[in-house]
């Protein structure tokens, strides 16, 4: 004890040495502990990051697999419209073209099939009011039949694919009819 006291006496900052080392501790786990706090806050950030990549690249796939037909498809859409338009054009009453015809409509319903497996839906407004976002106004028509803005005939008709548009329907829309002014002699 006696060696201690000599110590002290000696050292006068001896004291002192383990309450600045005592501070300098407090201070050094301070900063370690906001160096943690930074890294676990970035970590949860990266964690969200790769969270939001991953449900990104999920999107993206499933986006790919539900519209990857798309340009195939559109490829395929003159095809249909040319056996529709041939037996449009064909007499459903001339026995010569008969055996054809049946040919060319069992092709429509298996193409038609297949389209409808693969979300390909045919867009065929007729009688139906006009919708711009899936049809294409050609003509306008006066006709007292119709509403007005209704479609009178499709030219063509549109497809949608898993609900996004690939082709607008091409239609004549109906307006009102003009109003008739009276004729000269009924004025007289």
């Amino acid at each position: 004890m006696a060696d201690e006291q000599t110590l002290d006496t000696q050292n006068p900052d001896a004291n002192q040495a383990p309450q600045a080392s005592g501070e300098d501790l407090v201070a050094r786990v301070q900063v370690l502990e906001e160096q943690l706090a930074g890294a676990q806050d970035q970590a949860l950030r990266v964690a969200a990051d790769l969270q939001n990549v991953r449900r990104r690249a999920e999107q993206d796939v499933e986006k790919a697999h539900k519209f990857a037909l798309e340009k195939f498809a559109g490829d395929l859409l003159p095809i249909i419209d040319s056996l529709e338009r041939g037996l449009e054009l064909s007499s459903p009453d001339d026995e010569s073209i008969r055996p054809m015809r049946e040919g060319i409509e069992l092709t429509l319903k298996m193409f038609a099939d297949t389209l409808k497996r693969y979300q390909l839906e045919a867009i065929d407004p007729e009688g139906e009011p006009f919708n711009a976002e899936h049809h294409q106004a050609m003509a306008m028509q006066e006709s007292a039949d119709m509403e007005p803005n209704s479609v009178l005939k499709v030219f063509q008709k549109g497809y949608v694919l898993n609900g996004r548009l690939l082709r607008p329907a091409m239609v004549v829309v109906s307006k009102a009819p003009a109003p008739v002014s009276p004729s000269i002699d009924e004025q007289a």
